[in-house]
């Protein structure tokens, strides 16, 4: 199952784990772009609870574990050429997303708050993203290309895109303007109690329970984005980078099984599971305008501060700050400690409700609280041993880092979640 309430959340703990293992073990050579084969594996193990899954219309439990595996290997393929394979398996287990169909488990009451037992609570995402990075013989020009594909229960993503970077000014400077494209597709589930023919003489309520559900027609979603980097060494010690993106989404923008309750219809229950009146309804188009910058100061020979600043805004009425401090602390030659913390705001799409305050009559409407008025603390601390000389062998490799660091991430709306990470690097001889 697409795990789109929170995915968003795990995605940028490993994307901040990547981009720091990046800055910290990347190699680039006057003679060769990369010298000699390297290799990253990554672990991280992911959990998250919350009172207000999207799953059940807002009100629930949003439990949920993902490890994820992740091989990263790079090979260079002449002086100027290196060929990088990027491929990763994320198995979770998810009580929200369980109770897509809450009835197929067996516990003896039904509640939004507890996990079913059935297939619908557990999935496994893989996927592969391959890429050819060219660099001129004066290494001022570099030039990418790059491929996506991912699978898992109901979705597909199909991507690719490329990249072209300049630099100027004896390296001090670097603009850089790169594109990718995602060709994505749903195999649609709908909560149990909305699809065709169902009955169960458990449920309660004034009436008859009987939902007229639309179901969606088009189970595309495409998406479009364009960057724009701009970096310039501005002293010995100061280096900042200005960002830009733009980016277009169109196609089945919603999520499938996530439920909505309207104010204006009878409730209906089954033990104190509550039915969906519908589903969440999202325009089938979206523009995404993300800026912002990043200051990095070499204070001294031990510590650097790495500051970051975005400015977020989109059509679905969502505005965005989010800042955030990196402090690595060089303790020896071979050891780095990096504190550092992240802080995130947001004001609330224009078609997010809480349970039961959309009316039927409306166009569009969600009770997903990833698209609610909510601020997020995150915060944290990592260890680096790097041995440049990879003096410690496994095989044929030489061991050049290992990476461990734990974040802890808190938002306003209760939601809480924790991250453990584990990178290695090794290089060939």
């Amino acid at each position: 199952m697409n795990l789109s309430p929170h995915y968003a959340i795990l995605c940028f703990f490993l994307l901040s784990h990547l981009l720091f293992f990046g800055q910290q073990t990347g190699a680039t050579y006057t003679k060769r772009v990369l010298e000699s084969s390297e290799i990253d594996f990554l672990f991280s193990y992911y959990e998250q609870d919350g009172n207000n899954a999207a799953v059940t219309g807002g009100e629930g439990t949003e439990e949920l574990t993902d490890a994820t595996s992740t091989i990263v290997l790079r090979v260079p393929i002449n002086e100027n050429d290196v060929l990088t394979v990027d491929v990763g398996l994320s198995a979770y287990t998810s009580a929200s997303s369980s109770n897509v169909n809450p009835l197929d488990g067996s516990n003896p009451n039904v509640t939004p708050f507890d996990a079913s037992s059935g297939q619908s609570r557990q999935d496994l995402l893989a996927y592969i993203n391959p890429s050819y990075q060219h660099s001129s013989p004066d290494r001022n020009t570099i030039w990418s290309i790059n491929a996506y594909f991912s699978d898992e229960y109901d979705y597909t993503s199909i991507g690719f895109g490329g990249s072209y970077t300049r630099l100027f000014n004896e390296k001090n400077t670097e603009v850089s303007i790169s594109t990718r494209v995602f060709l994505d597709r749903w195999d649609a589930i709908y909560p149990i109690e909305l699809r065709p023919g169902f009955f169960d003489d458990r449920i309660v309520g004034n009436g008859s329970y009987d939902p007229s559900l639309n179901l969606f027609d088009n189970e595309d979603r495409n998406s479009y984005s364009l960057s724009l980097n701009f970096s310039q060494i501005l002293g010995k010690r100061l280096q900042g980078a200005l960002f830009a993106d733009v980016v277009s989404q169109n196609g089945l923008l919603s999520t499938p099984f996530q439920r909505v309750y309207f104010g204006d219809v009878e409730d209906f229950f089954i033990d104190d599971f509550q039915l969906g009146d519908d589903v969440e309804r999202l325009p089938d188009t979206r523009i995404k305008l993300p800026i912002g910058g990043r200051l990095n100061y070499f204070l001294n020979d031990i510590v650097v501060l790495r500051s970051y600043y975005r400015f977020y805004w989109d059509d679905w009425g969502i505005v965005s700050h989010t800042a955030s401090l990196e402090a690595p602390v060089k303790l020896s030659d071979k050891f780095t400690i990096y504190p550092n913390y992240r802080f995130y705001t947001q004001t609330a799409a224009d078609y997010f409700f809480e349970k039961e305050a959309a009316l039927s009559t409306f166009e569009f409407y969600t009770s997903d609280y990833d698209l609610s008025n909510y601020e997020a603390h995150q915060y944290g601390m990592g260890i680096q041993y790097k041995d440049i000389f990879a003096n410690a062998k496994v095989l044929s490799f030489g061991l050049k880092s290992i990476d461990l660091r734990f974040n802890q991430y808190d938002r306003s709306d209760g939601l809480n979640a924790f991250i453990l990470t584990l990178g290695t690097t090794f290089v060939g001889n």
